[in-house]
Order: C-alpha cells, then structure tokens, then sequence
C-alpha cells in the first residue's frame, strides 16, 4: 500500500506524513530529502545547482543512503555522513529546487524512491509523487497553505533551531520555490487529477494530521 502526498514547499508535507505514517504503523519516505542531500552534494563540490551539465556531472560521485534509527525516523547519509539536518536550510532548499529540475537528477532517484515505496506499506511526500513516482497509487492527497502561512511556520522551525531570519526573506523564499517547482519544465508542482485537496491554512498540526488519517482510512 502507497500513499502520494504533494503540495508545495512549507506546506508541512514531511511532518503531517510522518505523524500519519505513525499512526497507521507504515514506513515514511520523505523523497524531497533526496533531492536536498543531492542540493546539497552538488553545493558542496562548489558545482553551480543552477547548472544542469554541471549537476549530472556529480551525479556518478554522490553516495546517498537512506536509513531509519530506532524510532523509525528517516536518515539520509552522504558518503556515510547524516545530513538529515544539514539538508534543511533554506539554502539547500533552493538548491533542492534548482537540481529537481535536470532530468538526470530525476532519473537517479526515481527507481530508489520506488524501490524505498515497493519494500513495504508507505507514505511518500514531495512534489510529483503522484503525478509520476507513483501514478497509480490509491490514495492521492494534495496538502497546501498559503504562502504567508507556510512562511510562518518556516520561520517559526528556524527560530527554534537558533537561526534568525527574517519573515520577508523566509516569504520571498517560498514564493520563489512556488514559482521555481510551478514552472519547471520536468515533472511540475500540480495536483493530480484524482487527488484529495487539503488545505491546512487554518487547522493545527493535529487537525492535518488526523485529516490526512481519516483520508487514508475512509479510502481503504
């Protein structure tokens, strides 16, 4: 069993899924972690993200992994080393949009991502998962917000984490991410045709989280 989450970035995708995940006894397999640690792989060879020749280039030298420690949490690794927090800065997320948009890119982690989906019952996240990664998954589920609140929350998570920045740079971010994922000319943001639209602007984390349960439960 795989369930597709889209939406776009900031719209709590990775923490709803994961809650849910939990709570159904599933696996979570949040891919935009892949496409960060490939961003950030690629940031760190001092390649340009931007440049895609340059992209696929590093391509044959990243070593990616995905693990899960003892409370089931998803580990991505590069090279053996975890960069589950090191992927989550704005940076890497520009970066994350930048290489989602070369197709060499895309085709290295489209078959792990299915691979990571096929080994057990699952939850998956990210942008074109039901739109491409797994077009045929039964239950589809599009989760959003608006800009101005996803780029609330953003600000909130980086504060806690001791970084201050900002709330204009962290809103002009998401819309630029909006606009960079929106438009790309390689498996675009959108909703599928047969997805579910939540829009969790209003609700609290629990009210997504148990959302996106009853969705699941009342389609199977």
């Amino acid at each position: 069993m795989q369930i597709a989450i889209d939406g776009p970035s900031g719209a709590g995708k990775s923490t709803i899924a994961q809650a849910a995940a939990k709570q159904l006894g599933w696996a979570y397999i949040d891919t935009g972690a892949l496409y960060r640690a490939i961003g950030l792989a690629v940031m760190r060879s001092g390649a340009d993200t931007k440049q895609a020749e340059k992209v696929a280039t590093c391509l044959p030298h990243i070593e990616l992994d995905v693990q899960y420690n003892a409370q089931g949490e998803q580990q991505v690794y590069i090279a053996g080393e975890n960069v589950s927090e090191a992927i989550r800065t704005p940076e890497a997320s520009l970066a994350a949009s930048d290489v989602g948009k070369v197709p060499a890119v895309r085709d290295f982690l489209l078959q792990l991502q299915r691979d990571l989906a096929a080994a057990r019952p699952s939850i998956l996240d990210g942008r074109d998962i039901g739109t491409v990664v797994l077009p045929n998954a039964p239950v589809k589920i599009y989760l959003t917000a608006t800009a101005e609140q996803r780029a609330l929350r953003r600000h909130r998570q980086l504060a806690e984490k001791g970084i201050d920045e900002p709330f204009e740079k962290v809103l002009a971010e998401v819309n630029a991410r909006d606009h960079q994922d929106s438009n790309r000319a390689i498996a675009p943001l959108r909703q599928a045709d047969d997805a579910i639209l939540l829009d969790t602007t209003h609700q609290t984390l629990d009210e997504s989280i148990n959302a996106v349960v009853e969705i699941i439960r009342g389609a199977l």
